[in-house]
């Protein structure tokens, strides 16, 4: 199964040009590096569903926790760990 997960924007590192972007992704604190360019739109802490590192839309903070939450409850949140227990919490 193919899942996107949310996420909150917590810089926009690098910029091309106006829409080919990438910016630090918070997943729970777990922070990656994610490609906005499909987002242009989007800003410092917007909510972002992202699939394969790739930001394919931006979210309301309420829509992103719930989503995080059921994620959590189905395991699916394990691959984003990185390193000895990041302390997976939303906020």
């Amino acid at each position: 199964m193919c899942l996107a997960i949310p996420g909150k924007i917590l810089s926009i590192s690098r910029q091309l040009d106006e829409t080919f972007q990438f910016g630090t992704v918070s997943f729970g604190g777990i922070h990656k590096e994610v490609n906005l360019c499909m987002v242009p739109e989007a800003k410092v802490n917007d909510y972002v569903l992202v699939h394969v590192g790739v930001a394919i839309s931006v979210i309301d903070e309420a829509e992103a926790q719930l989503t995080f939450e059921y994620l959590k409850q189905m395991g699916e949140v394990n691959e984003l760990k990185t390193g000895p227990d990041p302390g997976v919490s939303f906020n």
